[in-house]
């Protein structure tokens, strides 16, 4: 059995729409906030820079594009479609929680790094129990705005939350998700905006730090 499901936010971005297009609309931009993906074939609809829709499987997301006063932009984002039973009311709260990670992101991506563009790397923890606090512990159990080392350099914690540690670096965004709530181990996920960065790389960098710190009995 499967329900459908719809999650809505509004954000107002530093940049005028043209830029936040980039940002939503093409790989490189993508990889800068989010990670990067196709879309099902023949199926996402454009209006530049206006609104942009894809959909993947039973699932579209939706952005429309409004431009502001002060070179702003204001952006109207919807994701909804059908998702399995099973899940319940976690997936919902889940997918919700992440988006508002990734639309913060998508701001410090365009308010620090604009025009810039991105590779992604992602790399997951070992399971086991206490993860998520080994890893908290391993940076210091760090609030927003203290400044903490990671493998790929120092920079500052800009998002801090039950489930979600965002870092920012001088040429990189680095997001810690804690997804125990629908059965998924750990994951970082590294946006890097240094010219010439190997994701695969980056992704062997990170499994090998969460392993160490994280994957202790």
């Amino acid at each position: 059995m499967s329900a459908p499901f719809e999650i809505r936010r509004e954000i107002v971005l530093p940049v005028p729409p043209e830029e936040v297009w980039r940002a939503i609309a093409t790989p490189e931009g993508q990889a800068g906030w989010f990670m990067t993906g196709e879309a099902d074939d023949g199926s996402a609809e454009m209006d530049p820079p206006r609104r942009l829709e894809q959909r993947f499987g039973t699932q579209a997301i939706e952005y429309v594009l409004e431009a502001a006063s002060g070179a702003t932009t204001v952006l109207r984002f919807v994701h909804s479609g059908m998702r399995e039973d099973e899940w319940g009311d976690e997936w919902d709260t889940m997918q919700g929680a992440g988006w508002d990670l990734y639309l913060f992101t998508l701001g410090e991506y365009l308010r620090h790094f604009p025009g810039r563009p991105a590779v992604y790397a992602e790399a997951e923890a070992p399971a086991g129990p206490d993860v998520w606090r080994r890893v908290l512990a391993a940076l210091g159990d760090p609030a927003a705005g203290a400044t903490v080392d990671v493998p790929v350099g120092r920079g500052v914690v800009d998002i801090r939350t039950d489930h979600f540690l965002g870092i920012r670096t001088e040429h990189a965004l680095i997001r810690f998700h804690e997804r125990s709530l629908i059965g998924m181990v750990l994951a970082v996920g590294h946006h890097d905006m240094t010219p010439g960065a190997d994701p695969t790389a980056l992704a062997d960098t990170w499994t090998a730090w969460l392993a160490e710190k994280a994957g202790r009995s």
